[in-house]
């Protein structure tokens, strides 16, 4: 296996949408997909969506990543931060 591919399958992500509506809104994991395919890259794209209650943040507002990836990254070797 060259040293590309096997740095590119150690690495390799997917893009995964984390979304909370606004009280009322609907939106289908297909539909936010198909967008977001006309506006960004396709690699940038996601390739799944997760609808959330409410995002973890700090008590200024920022969002916390690193709480809101755990779950993804549980149990691996390696975690993007």
């Amino acid at each position: 296996m060259s040293h590309t591919l096997y740095r590119y399958r150690l690495l390799s992500v997917r893009i995964k949408a984390c979304v909370v509506l606004r009280p009322g809104a609907t939106l289908s994991e297909d539909e936010l997909i198909g967008f977001m395919r006309e506006q960004v890259a396709h690699f940038k794209c996601p390739k799944s969506v997760e609808f959330l209650t409410s995002l973890p943040r700090t008590e200024s507002g920022k969002l916390l990543k690193r709480q809101l990836r755990a779950p993804y990254w549980a149990g691996q070797e390696r975690a993007i931060n």
